[in-house]
């Protein structure tokens, strides 16, 4: 369920409210109702029941149910969320009624009456709104599958990109005459690379330690055929045992660097790689020259897509003038 506020949310609680207090106001008109009930209990009764969904909504489900699965607390943080925002607005128009407080519920009757009246104002918003959010995430969810799909099919194409194949095929062309040990390196390193694009095309995310592999197979063909332009450097600063990213995901990362950065007055593009306890970043130097409209791999706005199916965290880029830095969440599968 998606937990975004937007502005035809506010537009649905808006229509109800103003329905449900043009009925009240009606009611209020038709039993004499004094002035200061008008301002003081619906203001009154529409904060309980905001903050009742809101806390519901943004807070219990979300870390109580979606996360943790610790459904009896949630049950018992819900029923007291409940008692106390009904209590708020219960005692509010009590006291703007003018009502005797020799008659105000004490004890067990306040508790079962809180629920009572609580239940009964909350539950037709609450469900009118849980409704649409379902919905709407529902809708979302079919639309990133749609895309993941054909995501999958540029994935599958990219594996096989003849421009890629190519370049490296000339690359070993010229290693062939004049280096012959590097030569048997890159084959073996491209080898390596295709191998596991073939392996792993139906895998929607990998250890993280084999796509580490990866990317240094990577690196070493992006070395060789651009020689200085490119420098690389790997970091990991904490143990990648069990730990998971998209398949691939390095490897499109390098990609972007190569693809929209171009060495200048023979300064070479320094790339670092760091591998955090959470999250996984890339950051390279950037050059004001137009690299060529060359491109390998599915690209960000792929791996994005991914990342909301397969996670609750962002993509996130840091673009300055200098710098590009993007940072993907490490994924923990939970057994």
């Amino acid at each position: 369920m998606n937990t975004k506020l937007n502005s035809s949310d506010f537009i649905v609680l808006a229509v109800y409210f103003f329905v449900s207090f043009t009925i009240q106001g009606i009611e209020y008109y038709n039993r004499d109702a004094f002035l200061i009930e008008y301002l003081v209990d619906f203001p009154a009764q529409f904060i309980a029941i905001f903050c009742t969904i809101f806390i519901f909504v943004f807070w219990l489900i979300p870390r109580f149910v979606n996360n943790k699965k610790k459904y009896l607390l949630f049950a018992i943080l819900g029923v007291l969320t409940l008692i106390i925002f009904t209590a708020f607005e219960y005692t509010v128009g009590f006291w703007s009624g003018n009502n005797d407080w020799n008659k105000y519920p004490k004890g067990l009757n306040f508790i079962i009456r809180m629920i009572n009246i609580g239940s009964e104002q909350t539950a037709f918003p609450f469900a009118l709104f849980l409704t649409k959010k379902f919905y709407e995430g529902q809708n979302q969810y079919l639309k990133i599958e749609k895309q993941q799909k054909e995501n999958e099919l540029k994935l599958l194409r990219s594996q096989i990109d003849p421009h890629f194949l190519f370049n490296n095929l000339n690359t070993l062309d010229s290693l062939i005459d004049s280096n012959t040990e590097k030569a048997k390196e890159y084959i073996n390193r491209l080898s390596l690379i295709y191998r596991y694009l073939i392996q792993t095309k139906d895998a929607e995310v990998m250890e993280l330690s084999k796509e580490i592999e990866l990317a240094e197979n990577y690196m070493f063909l992006i070395k060789t055929r651009f020689e200085n332009d490119y420098d690389f450097r790997l970091d990991i600063k904490t143990p990648i045992e069990d730990k998971f990213i998209p398949t691939g995901a390095i490897q499109t990362l390098l990609e972007n660097v190569v693809k929209h950065n171009k060495p200048q007055n023979e300064k070479s593009i320094k790339t670092h790689i760091s591998i955090e306890d959470d999250v996984l970043k890339v950051t390279n130097t950037k050059t004001n020259a137009k690299p060529k409209n060359e491109s390998f791999g599915t690209g960000l706005e792929n791996l994005k897509t991914r990342y909301l199916l397969l996670s609750d965290k962002e993509v996130i880029i840091i673009n300055t003038d200098k710098e590009y830095t993007i940072s993907i969440p490490i994924i923990k599968l939970i057994a």
